[in-house]
């Protein structure tokens, strides 16, 4: 199953990425200085845990 966050915000990104990271296939959904920001850096989440 594909999952598609669209608006990829703070709270959208996480919890995308973090579905990613569990091996779920994620679709992102951005525009803006948000699509800008994740072709140049990517996403990376930093955590406490």
């Amino acid at each position: 199953m594909r999952i598609a966050v669209v608006g990829v915000g703070g709270v959208g990104s996480y919890f995308g990425g973090r579905l990613a990271q569990a091996g779920a296939d994620v679709l992102f959904i951005a525009r803006g200085d948000n699509l800008v920001a994740l072709r140049e850096r990517g996403l990376r989440i930093e955590s406490i845990w």
